[in-house]
């Protein structure tokens, strides 16, 4: 396991801290971006929970912000990025949807929020090498 995935896990489990989905993407990959985690906490705050208005997931959004602070500004990556999670979500990307078939399938909330950080995570790394 990579240590931007131990990293959000960690972080997803911690109890001390609530961090938001975009919070743990960010915060896993702070070093490689050549930020702290205290600046990624703050650039991630206002995007959980789809910019806390239930819009695209956070996990997606703040990946995208990776992409960009690594080098990948491009369409091509972001595109990749994004197709990863239509692909495993029949095309859905906002956080209400997301929530309301995770909750339509009977499952729990923080699984479901865990999985797509985890997710995030994963395609970052496929895409950064």
């Amino acid at each position: 396991m990579s240590k931007e995935m131990d990293r959000a896990i960690a972080l997803r489990n911690t109890t001390d801290v609530h961090y938001n989905c975009a919070q743990c993407v960010l915060c896993a990959f702070a070093d490689r971006m050549g930020i702290s985690e205290e600046e990624a906490v703050r650039l991630g705050a206002h995007f959980g929970g789809g910019m806390k208005m239930g819009g695209t997931c956070g996990a997606i959004t703040s990946g995208l912000m990776v992409l960009g602070m690594m080098g990948k500004g491009d369409a091509a990556s972001a595109k990749q990025y994004v197709d990863v999670f239509r692909a495993h979500h029949d095309n859905v990307l906002d956080c209400a949807d997301l929530l309301r078939i995770n909750a339509q399938k009977g499952n729990e909330r923080k699984p479901h929020c865990d999985n797509m950080v985890y997710e995030a995570v994963a395609a970052l790394e496929e895409i950064l090498g």
